[in-house]
């Protein structure tokens, strides 16, 4: 865990407790090795995690679904000077469950959503989120 640790990954602005258990934590270090460490050092600049970690309190009230990677420590939500690139080369060169373009325009998301889990068959789901007429639909990218 070179540029990223389980505490930034874990912060969050809803002022409720927010601490992963061991499974989390063990997941939330794969995440940092596997994908966030490696974005970081190839995209040399730095990668801001807007949510990561989630305790179902605080998944519940900035309302992620029920099924959300972040409560199990598999997610983060990524921005960096260049949304595009990030989203780019993680679909290129890591591992991963899902990368979502999360809204945006056409030449860059808002912010790059990635997961990752630490056993099992990760998807390489590779989506975009949109609005359409209030609700958040995915396309298959």
């Amino acid at each position: 865990m070179k540029y990223f640790s389980i505490n930034e990954l874990a912060r969050t602005d809803t002022r409720l407790p927010n601490m992963p258990g061991p499974e989390e934590a063990a997941n939330l270090e794969h995440l940092i090795d596997a994908v966030l460490d490696p974005a970081r050092e190839a995209m040399g600049c730095p990668i801001r995690i807007n949510s990561g970690y989630r305790s179902p309190a605080v998944n519940k009230k900035v309302g992620g679904a029920s099924t959300s990677q972040h409560v199990r420590g598999e997610a983060a939500d990524l921005d960096t000077t260049d949304n595009a690139k990030l989203f780019s080369w993680i679909r290129a060169n890591v591992d991963f469950d899902q990368l979502i373009w999360e809204f945006g325009t056409d030449r860059s998301p808002d912010w790059v959503h990635v997961s990752i889990k630490r056993s099992g068959i990760n998807r390489k789901s590779v989506l975009r989120a949109k609005k359409a007429r209030g609700t958040t639909i995915y396309v298959k990218l």
